[in-house]
């Protein structure tokens, strides 16, 4: 990224407290007790503590003789219902700290909990940016996926069950307090998971690195987080027990997240919230990994030094040739990456048909993603984008 003198910018702050590491599970409890709660409300989905993972979180809190309370009901892109119920169950159990545990749908979920535990009325009521007014109650966040960055993020999607759309709660208030990132929690994450969540993660740095909105310190952790994906991805895919794969590609995802709070992202995060709505629901990593080489190749031409890093940070080759030509490499370099690890050529497998191109596209151009996106975007471009995904 080329630097400008005049470019005056914000990087907001994180202030979530990152741990990261093989083991750093371990020293949850010294953190609850560093937030001073009286007890704990873990918040995770049935996957997760199927595979094992929540009871040995818990058993670290019961060991240290911390008190908690477990909600297990998350769905993928959780409900305003769903929320609404776990607060309740929070209230009743006397809850002053909630423990995300899960990939992106468990860990906005807490985020979502622990906000409206403090303020008044539904969580519908916050939807947008910074519309929380009393500070939620202390998060820790612990990923078991490589993709969404929530725990360093200030943002929680879920979706609005009345109209079955997807929407956000987004504000530093939001940020979680402290971020537990063990890779080893994510030994045992399925290949397909891998690929589709590790895509999202790769999009998350790509569209943060290439939008208007990017400045330098998001650039630098974006940028690194892209190199770290094409290096590791295929392995963590191919070989989920690698624990140099898995390492990289969480550290990876958690920069991505960093990266991403001051820039917003681009046409395939546009796309991929009303993806994931109505009777649709593709799942986010899914129609994130389908449609990011597609965007990307879009819009390579508006930021040709750009996508000519992206290209060179995936292990592409320049070998002369012109900077333009260097920018349309990068989308080969990711559509190659998304092939080997056996992400699917197109939505029309999860139900997206010609009929849902406008409603989706009406909706997209709504967000503000659509605004930063390093090409300016019709209507009607987005439709064809989108066509090409089917």
């Amino acid at each position: 990224m080329n630097l400008d003198p005049g470019h005056v910018f914000n990087f907001l702050p994180i202030p979530t407290d990152v741990h990261f590491g093989f083991g750093t599970s371990r020293s949850l409890p010294n953190h609850v007790r560093s937030l001073s709660a009286g007890k704990v409300f873990v918040v995770t989905d049935p996957g997760v503590r199927g595979a094992g993972i929540v009871d040995t979180v818990t058993a670290l809190l019961g060991d240290a003789g911390i008190e908690f309370s477990l909600y297990d009901q998350v769905t993928a892109d959780s409900g305003s219902t769903l929320i609404c119920e776990a607060v309740d169950e929070l209230k009743a159990a006397g809850a002053d700290l909630v423990v995300g545990v899960g990939g992106g749908s468990a860990l906005d979920t807490a985020k979502a909990v622990a906000a409206i535990a403090t303020n008044p009325g539904s969580p519908l009521d916050y939807v947008g940016v910074d519309k929380i007014r009393n500070r939620p109650l202390p998060v820790i966040a612990i990923p078991t996926t490589a993709g969404t960055g929530s725990e360093v993020s200030l943002w929680s999607v879920f979706t609005d069950d009345a109209r079955k759309l997807k929407v956000a709660i987004g504000g530093v208030l939001m940020y979680p307090a402290v971020a537990i990132c063990d890779p080893e929690l994510t030994l045992g994450l399925p290949a397909p998971l891998t690929a589709s969540t590790g895509m999202d993660a790769l999009a998350h740095a790509v569209e943060c690195y290439t939008n208007k909105a990017c400045q330098p310190i998001s650039a630098a952790l974006a940028l690194r987080a892209i190199e770290l994906i094409g290096s590791h991805l295929a392995t963590a895919v191919l070989n989920g027990r690698d624990r140099q794969a898995r390492y990289a590609m969480l550290l990876a995802s958690t920069m991505a997240g960093m990266a991403m709070n001051p820039t917003r992202l681009g046409l395939a995060h546009a796309l991929a919230m009303p993806l994931g709505s109505w009777s649709l629901k593709i799942p986010h990593s899914v129609a994130i990994a389908v449609t990011l080489p597609l965007v990307m190749h879009f819009n390579a031409p508006a930021a040709p030094d750009r996508f000519a890093s992206v290209a060179r940070a995936l292990g592409r080759q320049m070998n002369g040739g012109s900077t333009s030509d260097a920018a349309q490499r990068a989308a080969p370099a990711v559509g190659c990456l998304a092939s080997a690890i056996g992400i699917p050529k197109g939505l029309s497998a999860y139900g997206l048909r010609e009929a849902h191109v406008s409603e989706v596209v009406e909706e997209a151009m709504k967000s503000g993603n659509v605004a930063v996106n390093p090409r300016s975007t019709t209507k009607e471009e987005l439709a064809e984008i989108l066509r090409s995904a089917l």
